[in-house]
């Protein structure tokens, strides 16, 4: 598993617009008309983030900013940060401050810290399934829209790593882009003629034969799309670590260990992001 300590947390820059899009979807175009109707304005709240299940915590740095750009004076304590481990009850953060200001925050910082929260526990599961193996864990751009950064950081908080954050990162030849291309020759000889020696260059394959024509043109990389275990373990077998081998395609939890065991190098999960239900969190009044 991957040091989560060592993740970053990400710039304002690109957080603030993300936060700042999630509360003008709550808050639009009235404030909150139950907090400043039915509380008074110089109310004081102190209460608790708690987890209401075990999980890997995420978000944290979104559900921050939340609150401080609706109130700067409310003090937001965190006792168990981005990564960090949560058993059932366990005090994420503490609150305190204007009731109102609170109340408003509560739940885009809930939603963000859950959904991400989410991502994250179910990544752990995924990266203790395949402990032991050479394997690496990877997300995919399978992302909610908007939301790519928080999403795969919160991937590498749950132990894992990633694949490309957009289509300028590296080139990826998929099904598609080898028939418009005119085959897998076609695809990879002109990638490799025009992609610039900066760039990674990866390439589906969804047979043996077609892992056989790719492999004298030294790709980077090597997607094994929908294969069998007999035929990954082959595939390895046949490259021999000339290039880095990617397995993918229905990839669950009850099957990823016995992926890994093949000797793949890597396993996207596109379920990381587009199939994690959120962790259950919520706010107590103390």
């Amino acid at each position: 598993m991957s040091n989560t300590a060592h993740v970053p947390a990400l710039p304002d820059v690109i957080l603030e617009p993300i936060v700042r899009l999630a509360l003008l979807e709550d808050l639009s175009p009235a404030g909150d008309l139950t907090s400043d109707s039915a509380i008074d304005a110089g109310a004081h709240l102190a209460a608790e983030f708690r987890a209401r299940e075990a999980g890997v915590i995420a978000g944290m740095d979104a559900a921050r900013l939340a609150l401080r750009l609706l109130d700067a004076d409310v003090t937001l304590q965190i006792e168990r940060g981005d990564g960090a481990t949560v058993a059932p009850n366990d005090c994420v953060a503490t609150i305190a401050g204007s009731a109102r200001s609170i109340l408003m925050a509560e739940r885009t910082m809930l939603n963000f810290m859950g959904h991400l929260s989410g991502i994250a526990t179910l990544t752990r599961r995924y990266v203790e399934a395949v402990s032991g193996t050479r394997a690496r864990i990877t997300c995919t751009r399978k992302t909610t829209p908007g939301l790519r950064a928080l999403e795969k950081r919160a991937v590498r908080l749950g132990g894992a790593t990633n694949h490309r954050y957009s289509l300028a990162d590296a080139i990826l030849i998929k099904d598609n882009h080898i028939a418009a291309a005119g085959g897998v020759r076609n695809a990879l000889t002109r990638a490799k003629a025009l992609g610039g020696h900066m760039r990674v260059i990866e390439i589906e394959v969804d047979t043996l034969e077609q892992l056989a024509e790719a492999l004298p043109l030294a790709p980077h990389c090597i997607l094994l799309d929908n294969m069998s275990l007999a035929e990954l373990r082959e595939a390895v077998t046949l490259t021999a670590g000339r290039a880095v081998l990617e397995a993918s395609g229905n990839v669950r939890l009850e099957t990823v260990g016995d992926i890994a065991a093949t000797g793949v190098d890597v396993i996207s999960v596109g379920a990381l992001t587009h199939s994690a239900r959120r962790l259950d969190l919520g706010l107590d009044v103390t």
